[in-house]
């Protein structure tokens, strides 16, 4: 999940931290692919990242019938990001120093271990396509929230239509758990809305910082790594790292670690100089389709009726909700 602004701000910084001299339509340079166009880069780093997105929601279910704890999860989540980019990170060390403590608490908060334990837990009750529907599917919803409880105009149009249609969606997924008195996944419903309400503080949040891609995640990582690894080492959280299955540990390392933790979040800014933030993110909400898609034959879910009425209500919803606003330049888009 994440917040694009207009073209015009979606380009304002280059990956070292820079504002580049050209501005959106002058970041693919020729001869960087060779043979490749740049509206081809940047839709394959755009699914790359849908991709990415939905394997968060996998992991999420797939957590529940593994080796690892949540805390392990954790620690791979945010320790990996960290080793990989400590360099760059050390050279932006002024610059995330200099963030104001408001904006890096909605980050951290937002995106850190309470996310990702509430989205961890929540798909443990659930499955796969509740996962990848009601976490990015909110994020539009609670956003319009948050600027309307900032003193932001309501959302109006298509974009109305599209907060509608996600809520349609969300109660098309639950009403027949709620019809029965499903208790675990009603809790795990709940839950997922937290986390979504969370990565909503988030993407606010992010619009608020001025750091590149690399420092964001810098920000991100290191207090959420800081904190996971206390409440490991005081018992607060249990952790069986040591004791867990090697495949287990590589295939959260990947996914979580380098995919959502490192990959996501820098080709996501990528397709977005690359296609524009209103394409990036009408594709991007392909997200939920992708999940319930890849759980089938990965996890073995068959889409009940509920996930198949809900899923496209709620993706429609969200490309909907991401359109042009034309007394606001402002868009919000939904990633996992």
């Amino acid at each position: 999940m994440a917040v694009t602004q207009s073209a015009e701000a979606s380009t304002a910084e280059a990956p070292d931290g820079r504002a580049p001299s050209g501005g959106q339509d002058a970041e693919p340079r020729a001869g960087r692919f060779p043979g490749i166009s740049p509206h081809a880069v940047g839709m394959l780093a755009l699914l790359l990242t849908v991709t990415i997105w939905a394997a968060f929601a996998l992991s999420a279910r797939a957590l529940s019938s593994s080796t690892l704890l949540p805390a392990d999860a954790a620690l791979l989540r945010f320790g990996v990001p960290l080793v990989v980019l400590a360099p760059a990170l050390w050279r932006r060390r002024r610059r995330l120093a200099a963030v104001r403590p408001g904006p890096a608490a909605k980050i951290i908060c937002g995106a850190g271990v309470p996310f990702f334990l509430a989205a961890m837990y929540g798909g443990s009750l659930t499955s796969a396509a509740f996962v990848g529907a009601i976490v990015p599917g909110m994020v539009p919803l609670f956003v319009s929230a948050l600027m309307v409880a900032g003193g932001k105009s309501a959302p109006r149009g298509t974009q109305a239509a599209g907060l509608a249609l996600i809520v349609a969606g969300v109660v098309a997924l639950v009403w027949r758990y709620t019809a029965s008195l499903d208790a675990d996944v009603l809790l795990g419903t709940g839950t997922l809305l937290v986390a979504s309400g969370l990565w909503a503080l988030y993407t606010v949040g992010l619009r608020e910082v001025d750091l590149d891609p690399v420092g964001s995640i810098g920000l991100l990582c290191l207090p959420s790594f800081a904190v996971i690894a206390l409440l490991s080492l005081t018992g607060v959280l249990p952790t069986g790292l040591a004791r867990a299955e090697g495949a287990d540990i590589a295939l959260f390392l990947v996914v979580q670690g380098l995919g959502v933790g490192l990959c996501a979040g820098l080709l996501y800014a990528f397709a977005i100089r690359r296609l524009g933030p209103e394409r990036s993110s009408v594709v991007g909400s392909l997200s939920p389709v992708a999940v319930v898609l890849l759980a089938v034959p990965l996890l073995h879910e068959s889409p009940t009726l509920p996930v198949v009425v809900g899923v496209p209500l709620i993706t429609l919803g969200v490309a909907l909700a991401n359109g042009r606003r034309r007394s606001s330049r402002t868009k919000v888009s939904a990633d996992a």
